[in-house]
């Protein structure tokens, strides 16, 4: 599996580091499989830190050998039962059990009026799931552990061209 971490400093050595703000799949180090999301992500954090400069780090995951011995907490579309998770993490309020690796979609930019109308008590549940099924969601893979970063493997940075 090919993964990219967009950034505003490339990242070759992935590292836990604690953030400073509640994030969809709570702490670890997010990855995607979709270039263009990093790409994208690689420019706002930028224009957000005021620093560096916009990179999309790459790695290779053996996900056979990594998912088998670690544990996985998997969503494989926006269901209620991702929305609550994202929801507990998002307000900092997550307590269950912790896995080494989340997949699923991301609560990005373009959904987040829908999920702050849910949050709000605006829309139920079952509004909020449908409302999202329309929407174009990407991917992210979160690793939370140091055994989930020992499966992860640099392999070089996106072209300034790509970029």
């Amino acid at each position: 599996m090919i993964l990219y971490h967009g950034s505003n400093v490339v990242v070759s050595e992935p590292r836990l580091i604690v953030q400073n703000r509640f994030l969809d799949f709570g702490y670890g180090f997010y990855t995607t499989t979709n270039k263009t999301q990093a790409i994208g992500f690689a420019e706002k954090v930028t224009k957000r830190r005021k620093e560096g400069e916009k990179s999309v780090s790459i790695y290779e995951l053996d996900e056979s050998n990594a998912f088998a011995e670690c544990s996985v907490l998997r969503f494989d579309h926006p269901d209620e039962v991702w929305l609550d998770f994202v929801s507990e993490n998002r307000s900092g309020n997550y307590s269950g059990e912790n896995f080494d690796f989340i997949f699923g979609p991301v609560a990005n930019d373009d959904v987040y009026t829908t999920f702050t109308l849910y949050t709000a008590g605006v829309l139920t549940k079952e509004q909020t799931v449908e409302a999202l099924k329309v929407k174009k969601l990407y991917n992210q893979l979160v690793l939370t552990s140091e055994k989930a970063l020992s499966y992860l493997r640099f392999v070089g940075t996106v072209s300034k061209e790509e970029l």
